[in-house]
């Protein structure tokens, strides 16, 4: 059972969780996760860069899409209130956010500040400043700011190219641009910079990252070019972008959660409804699959243009994979809780081709070693990744967030399998991107 109370006050009080397991615990029943983080914050700034309105349901209402509106709204967009019925964004056009009177404020995304880079810093004329939180001030801003300067961008940064940032809007030149990785927030942010820029602007990846951004610009009117074979994406500039309405699908990074835990724990079997599956997103369902998880897609459909179904998942013995190469940037944000699976599965996981989990919210490569070994795993760090032996029996034990959203809850899923109590410190970091996911697990178990 769940430890009381745990409440959302608790959790926003950064309070610890505790869970208690005794290997009788059960996941059962029909469940939607929040509206994918991808896709809600590109609605959110398209929507203001957009002339007329944009209405928006089933938006994620979590602490990082809530940090894009604010942004935009001191730039001049009108944000009706955030809520998880509709979200109505009154553009102003490309090229028409205003100068604000204080530092925009980024929070703990790095999908704000580095796609909004792109925007602000082809806005001629008009300076801005950026910021962000602790964690955020410390992840790296190079890898948008450097091809952004070789298309004319003035942009100004701590040493090392870090938060706080500052930004003199310039007209900008197109360019083609080869990334040395395979980023959809690299990516998005040359593409947003492109479309207030004469000519095309194109990105070419080492591999496929995540698609929205084209398209969903494509659907709010920009010309888009994308040629998988060479995994480059072309925008073709100026674009004049129309209002829409965006339907937000289920993000798959939170159904992720459920997709293991349904998998590991005993009993279990869950519907989880109404879930994106869009092709640069599935890498966790093919890894699943190398796993031997019992994973089966229902109700496929479409949704506004986007790939959707409900996704079932029951108990199964899972078996290990090697998790490498162009899988990854499909997979990126899902390592942490696949850790956790590994952590059950025969045999011996290897995670490689993943450098970029050191520079997220935390070094989850590091972190998820480290907390995952104090609960009884056996876990090699490699520089790219992780060698995760399963098998052995987890126990309860103290472990840390170190308030990066998917490790708290990656260690919870982890701890309805340990034997004993588990106290998971910081735990209110799982609301940056699923506010409601103690609700959820409380009603999971009762269910079970």
């Amino acid at each position: 059972m769940l430890s009381a109370p745990i409440t959302q006050n608790s959790i926003a009080d950064h309070q610890s969780l505790t869970i208690r397991s005794h290997g009788n615990l059960a996941l059962q029943g029909r469940i939607r996760v929040p509206g994918d983080k991808s896709i809600s914050h590109r609605a959110l700034m398209l929507g203001a860069l957009a002339e007329g309105e944009t209405q928006i349901e089933g938006l994620l209402l979590g602490e990082d899409p809530r940090s894009t509106a604010a942004c935009f709204q001191a730039m001049g967009a009108i944000i009706s209130e955030l809520n998880s019925q509709r979200v109505t964004v009154q553009g102003i056009g490309l090229g028409n956010l205003r100068e604000p009177d204080d530092v925009l404020n980024a929070g703990n995304s790095g999908t704000t500040m580095r796609l909004m880079l792109g925007i602000l810093a082809s806005h001629a004329g008009r300076f801005f400043t950026v910021t962000g939180d602790q964690s955020l001030r410390s992840r790296p801003m190079s890898r948008v700011i450097q091809p952004l300067q070789q298309m004319g961008a003035t942009i100004w940064s701590r040493q090392g190219g870090f938060a706080p940032l500052a930004v003199q809007g310039q007209p900008l030149k197109s360019f083609h641009y080869h990334s040395p990785i395979a980023s959809a927030q690299v990516k998005s942010c040359i593409l947003l910079a492109g479309l207030a820029t004469e000519g095309k602007t194109t990105v070419t990846e080492p591999a496929l990252s995540r698609d929205h951004s084209e398209r969903m610009l494509r659907a709010f009117g920009a010309e888009v070019l994308v040629d998988p074979e060479t995994c480059s994406a072309t925008v073709v500039g100026p674009a004049r972008l129309t209002g829409q309405s965006v339907v937000v699908p289920g993000d798959i990074s939170s159904a992720a959660f459920w997709l293991v835990a349904g998998a590991i724990v005993p009993g279990s079997d869950l519907v989880i409804e109404n879930v994106g599956v869009n092709p640069t997103r599935t890498g966790i369902l093919d890894a699943l699959a190398a796993m031997e998880a019992n994973v089966t897609l229902e109700n496929q459909r479409q949704v506004a243009g986007e790939p959707v179904a409900d996704l079932r998942v029951r108990h199964s013995s899972l078996q290990a994979c090697t998790i490498a190469g162009d899988l990854v940037p499909r997979l990126i944000d899902e390592i942490p809780i696949l850790a956790v699976a590994a952590a059950f599965a025969r045999g011996t996981t290897v995670i490689r081709d993943a450098a970029e989990l050191r520079v997220k919210e935390s070094d989850r490569i590091a972190v998820m070693a480290a907390q995952l070994t104090r609960m009884g795993a056996q876990v090699s760090e490699r520089p790219d990744g992780l060698e995760i032996t399963g098998g052995s029996l987890l126990k309860g034990a103290e472990v840390d967030s170190h308030t990066d959203h998917r490790i708290a809850m990656s260690l919870a899923i982890a701890a309805l399998n340990a034997q004993g109590s588990t106290t998971i410190h910081r735990a209110e970091a799982a609301s940056i991107s699923y506010p409601d996911f103690v609700k959820t697990l409380e009603s999971l178990l009762a269910n079970g």
